[in-house]
Parts: C-alpha cells; structure tokens; sequence
C-alpha cells in the first residue's frame, strides 16, 4: 500500500512539474519538449495501469526504448514525404513511392511492437499490457487536444456534445 502512495505522490509531482507555465510564454505557441513529453507520457501510463515501483523500474525503460526505436523506423518515410510533398508538381511514381513507404513502415512498426510486447510480458500480467496499450492511445489522443489551439478545443467539444445529444437513446 505504501508503494501505491509513494508512487501515486510521485506521478502527481512530475505532472505538476511539467504543468506549470513557464512566465512570458502565455501567448505564444508552445515548443515541443522531448523531455516534458516522456515526463508526461510516463506519469500517464504509470497511473494508468497501477503499476508497481518494481514494475515502474523495469518497463518505462524498456517502453520507452521502443517508442524511440518506433520513432526511427518512421524516420526515413517521413523524409521522403515531406521531400516529395514540398515539390509543385508531383508525379504517380512519386505518390506510390510515398504509400509504399508508409505500408512497410506500418509493417515495421507491427513487427517491432509484437517484438516488444513479448519483452513487456516477461514484466508484466496480460491484463497490464492491455491497459497500456488502451492508456498509449488515450494519451495520445489527450496530448494532441492538448496541443491543439484553444479555438480549436473548443469547437471538438462542441461537435463531441452535438454527436452525443443526436445519438437515439435505448
């Protein structure tokens, strides 16, 4: 019980930490900092998932390890596109280079996470992984809001609140 209170103070800690605002940066636009961002992302899944200190010790490094070597393997096609992308006119060739690389690099990157999962079961139960890979996707989905202009939150909350009232009740 005591692991579960030390390690929940220390989450709330470093979320703290990285939620407060940095004077004279009110109006401008953030800047994405690697490090804030694993602070967060970790702090996150620890929390998530319950996981113990032991637990904590042995998969954060081994998750973190995997998201950079994701992060690699995507590396090259996103050159490629964006080289191909800052062109005027773009050929067919051009555009089935860009597909092909994004479907081999989806491949890798199924690969590689089975690779991972497999090592992510030497440390934890099925049922954490699951939660992990729920709590990576609502991280996710949470930091991009989150970057996002405040106009622009706004205006996904209010079509979120239009979908949600025109859905048929049971």
């Amino acid at each position: 019980m005591k692991k579960y209170v030390f390690l929940t103070f220390i989450v709330i800690v470093i979320v703290g930490i990285v939620d407060m605002p940095v004077s004279g940066q009110a109006n401008t636009r953030q800047t994405f900092n690697r490090n804030d961002f694993l602070g967060r992302r970790n702090a996150f899944i620890i929390a998530e998932i319950g996981l113990t200190t032991e637990e904590t010790s042995k998969f954060i490094p081994l998750e973190n390890e995997f998201k950079m070597k994701l992060f690699e393997t995507g590396r090259d096609c996103r050159r490629l596109t964006q080289e191909i992308q800052n062109k005027r006119n773009i050929t067919d060739a051009e555009y089935v280079r860009m597909i092909d690389c994004y479907l081999e690099n989806r491949l890798k990157e199924a690969q590689l996470e089975q690779e991972y999962v497999e090592k992510f079961k030497k440390i934890l139960s099925p049922e954490k992984i699951f939660k992990y890979q729920q709590a990576d996707t609502k991280f996710s989905q949470e930091f991009i809001i989150i970057r996002r202009p405040v106009g622009d939150r706004n205006n996904d909350n209010n079509r979120n609140r239009n979908n949600n009232n025109n859905r048929p009740r049971r």
